[in-house]
């Protein structure tokens, strides 16, 4: 019989999440993980895989569990409301006391070399993927009368997904949410008419 597992694999990998979110991909090592998580290489290799396999463990984890606030925002019935819900969503994610400041998307990636290409890669991926979920909303939103006449749905969710990519970089720099929903408030003034 083999060895039973000395540690708890949801623990370790809630650990790991918060140790790319708060240093990114490149920035943290192998003994930043197993230091953090607790565990040996080995079991790391055996358990998660390589740092890259790890990583992408982490960011679906982020996407389930941190990311509920937006698939909860696409359901309200208006679009202004939607983009409200989102924006403040991130901006609340990204400066809880709960949390690393910041996102993982944005942290994860912000700055990689050619090594982490394939990092870099699907953290765009996952960022297009939110940003076209956003769209569609936008463009059902359209369909139902309840969008600008002026405005492309498309080009609307690529403006609030810049917005929070900027709260992001803002709250990882130190902004707190007070500062990051003036932010907001400034850009939903700017909802086409």
């Amino acid at each position: 019989m083999g060895r039973p597992r000395e540690f708890d694999v949801d623990e370790a990998l809630q650990t790991a999440m918060e140790l790319f979110w708060r240093k990114g991909y490149e920035g943290t090592s192998l003994t930043d993980l197993t230091e953090g998580m607790g565990i040996t290489r080995p079991s790391l290799y055996g358990f998660f895989g390589n740092k890259e396999e790890l990583f992408l463990k982490a960011l679906d984890r982020y996407e389930q569990n941190q990311m509920v606030f937006f698939r909860e925002a696409l359901e309200d019935p208006k679009a202004r409301s939607v983009a409200e819900r989102v924006l403040k969503g991130y901006a609340d994610l990204q400066t809880s006391e709960c949390n690393p400041n910041g996102c993982l998307g944005i942290n994860g990636a912000l700055a990689c070399s050619e090594a982490a290409a394939e990092i870099q890669k699907c953290l765009i991926e996952s960022r297009r993927r939110v940003e076209q979920a956003l769209a569609d909303r936008f463009e059902r939103a359209d369909r139902e009368g309840d969008f600008p006449d002026a405005c492309s749905p498309i080009d609307l969710a690529r403006y609030i997904m810049t917005v929070t990519q900027g709260t992001a970089v803002q709250a990882a720099s130190g902004a707190d949410r007070a500062a990051l929903y003036k932010v907001i408030d400034m850009a939903l003034q700017c909802w086409p008419k």
